[in-house]
């Protein structure tokens, strides 16, 4: 099942969503796909002239794969041009993520100050690509196309901060990029902090913010994005990620930090 079409029968049946397998990684659904639930229930019940601002994403707990998933979403406050959401994914009575929202409309302003250029970065062509590898690779990255183009892959004791590179969707139908197709290409990353370690460990997102860049320009699933993370700090167990997400033309999309949990 393709993202799109997961996102489609969410809509459909919100009360009632189960994430198959292959969008796991191990028993629990990947947390880009787990966010986007969410989200996507969330954008649902705001107007459309609101666009996503921020999101503060907690994974609670594991979304369990194959088990139905209850999708609710709650106005906290409607204001005049600024809508605050909050969104729960709920199984077994239990809430396994949760992301306060806040959704708003542009409007004039004395201020623009034109964000920070995307950082220098191989062309798509000359970066490495991982094709998927059963039982070796988590099973959702056979829907992405990531191509790794600066620091190390997980588990092979790096010590620089830094990791980056391409990414797209692999969608058999090209998609108009939504936010929630965002949250899924940005998550798609591993933590920075997993290429310090030298054999592969457990790790699990404790928090994560993004911010979108409103407004931006059409993308498609079929289009390039650029991804570079850094680390801030990692000790006794967490690390502290930031990380900025562009398209193809240089213009920022999105802008993440993450607090990792380490168990290696």
């Amino acid at each position: 099942m393709e993202f799109s079409e997961l996102m489609r029968a969410a809509e459909a049946s919100p009360h009632a969503v189960k994430v198959p397998a292959v969008w796991g990684q191990g028993r629990a659904a990947f947390g880009g796909v787990a966010a986007a639930l969410v989200y996507a229930a969330m954008r649902r019940a705001v107007p459309a002239e609101r666009p996503a601002r921020s999101l503060a994403v907690t994974f609670v707990g594991p979304l369990v794969v194959d088990l139905e998933v209850s999708l609710e979403v709650e106005i906290l406050r409607q204001g005049k041009s600024v809508s605050q959401v909050l969104g729960r994914a709920v199984q077994n009575g239990e809430v396994v993520t949760l992301i306060q929202g806040s959704f708003g409309a542009g409007r004039e302003s004395e201020v623009a100050v034109p964000s920070l250029p995307a950082p220098p970065m191989k062309p798509v062509a000359e970066c490495i690509g991982f094709p998927y590898v059963e039982n070796l690779m988590p099973p959702f990255t056979r829907y992405l196309d990531i191509r790794w183009g600066e620091g190390q892959p997980p588990g092979t004791g790096a010590t620089g901060r830094s990791i980056g590179g391409w990414v797209r969707l692999r969608e058999s139908t090209p998609q108009a990029l939504e936010e929630a197709h965002l949250l899924a290409l940005v998550d798609a990353w591993p933590p920075a902090t997993l290429s310090h370690l030298r054999r592969r460990a457990p790790n699990s997102s404790v928090t994560w913010t993004i911010e979108f860049i409103q407004p931006r320009a059409p993308l498609t699933t079929e289009d390039w994005c650029l991804y570079r993370a850094e680390i801030e700090h990692a000790s006794h167990g967490y690390g502290h990620i930031a990380a900025g997400f562009w398209n193809a033309d240089g213009e920022l999309i999105a802008l993440s930090r993450q607090t990792v949990a380490l168990f290696g």
